[in-house]
């Protein structure tokens, strides 16, 4: 027996806390984006048009980030890990990060004036493997940890960049604190997208850099003549993707902010049980969490991104893994005409669940709330390739997680 769906509709209580979204408007992201924009490796991800799966589903459009492109890296986490690691660098040389462009970055004159830095963090696999690029890039050193049960194929990469990195018997929260200890040496810092009480602007940063997608993904869509999606699915690990992509989105268009549906791993949704307990606190998944989306499952959410996301989501959505195989199935086998996408697990889960709400009725409730019709235009981010190629295999080709 198939698990069901669930989903919960935001009736949180609004704080309308004044300047919550400052930090992720479109001009602080613009500054993000020039950083990335910097970079030679820089080109943006295509933003494909999947007009015929749209029609087919009874959409007005479905358009999708297609984040495999990113760096070379197969995975959009290095916006997040790069630009944040490029602050800290600015703010311990008394500088703006405009004043620290990528050649700047990795000169050796700015590496001897700001001595050795190791820069840690906790990964399932492709928030480790940005920040190790990054501090490789930038003649620095980089220790990674990562949760029981990570991926081999994952943990090797991390290394080719250059990182002492290991996996660890604990979970991925547990692993978080572990990062955060030994950060606590002399010339070492966390670079982690959770945010908890006196870590808070690194990941703050962390969304900017994530916003990056947000920009550009606009920026395509207005060349697709859409001025702004009706909807946007987007998944959550931590809440810090979801909170950086949702407070932009609610930056740029204010009350007329696109409905925004927050997708978690049923075995790791935080931010779900915290919607359906509607007190506006946080709850924590405890335990292994051994979902297929390794992106996604983490148990203790983003405090800033949880503000960010009670105030401005419409739904919340916890969701099985059937679902994500199902969005990774349907993106690399595409209609006719549509452009193929290779989209890892924690990638196409959104896909996964738009397909559902249209395609089976028992989600008739859902697709009513969120008035998905033939108006609607539907933004999707698949935030990751085949990071994990012989697990992709197993789902696409050869059936695993099947109906």
């Amino acid at each position: 027996m198939r698990e069901d769906i669930k989903w919960k509709k935001n009736t949180l209580p609004k704080l309308k806390k004044e300047n919550l979204l400052d930090f992720l408007s479109k001009e602080e992201i613009a500054k993000a984006r020039d950083f990335h924009k910097s970079f030679p490796q820089y080109k943006e991800t295509p933003l494909v048009n999947l007009e015929n799966l749209s029609k087919d589903l009874g959409l007005g459009g479905i358009y999708i980030k297609d984040e495999s492109y990113r760096f070379g890296l197969n995975a959009f986490k290095v916006l997040g890990g790069s630009f944040a690691m490029a602050k800290y660098m600015a703010q311990k040389l008394n500088k703006d990060i405009s004043e620290l462009p990528y050649e700047k970055l990795i000169s050796s004159e700015l590496r001897e004036e700001l001595g050795e830095v190791t820069f840690v963090t906790a990964t399932d696999g492709n928030h480790g493997r940005g920040v190790a690029w990054t501090a490789n890039k930038l003649k620095q050193k980089s220790v990674v940890y990562m949760p029981k049960g990570s991926s081999q194929v994952r943990l090797e990469n991390i290394r080719l960049e250059g990182a002492e990195a290991s996996i660890t018997d604990m979970n991925y929260d547990d692993a978080v604190r572990l990062a955060a200890k030994y950060a606590e040496g002399k010339n070492r810092i966390i670079i982690q997208d959770t945010a908890w009480e006196g870590y808070e602007e690194i990941p703050a940063w962390i969304m900017q850099g994530y916003g990056t997608m947000g920009l550009e993904a606009l920026n395509q869509l207005n060349e697709y003549k859409v001025e702004k999606p009706t909807h946007i699915f987007i998944q959550a690990g931590v809440g810090s993707l979801a909170g950086g992509i949702q407070g932009f989105f609610a930056s740029v268009f204010n009350e007329d902010c696109p409905k925004t549906v927050i997708v978690e791993s049923n075995l790791a949704d935080c931010l779900y049980k915290s919607a359906v307990a509607n007190d506006g606190n946080l709850r924590i998944v405890d335990g292994d969490m051994q979902t297929i989306m390794a992106g996604l499952a983490c148990g203790e959410a983003n405090t800033i991104g949880w503000e960010v996301l009670k105030e401005h989501s419409d739904t919340f959505v916890s969701s099985p893994d059937y679902v994500a195989a199902n969005g990774m199935r349907v993106l690399g086998n595409p209609l006719r005409g549509d452009k193929k996408v290779i989209s890892g697990e924690s990638g196409a889960v959104t896909l996964g669940l738009l397909y559902e709400i249209m395609k089976n009725p028992k989600y008739k409730d859902l697709k009513e709330s969120l008035k998905l019709d033939e108006s609607s235009k539907v933004l999707l981010f698949s935030t990751e390739g085949d990071t994990d190629p012989e697990k992709y295999k197993e789902i696409v080709w050869n059936g695993e997680l099947g109906q």
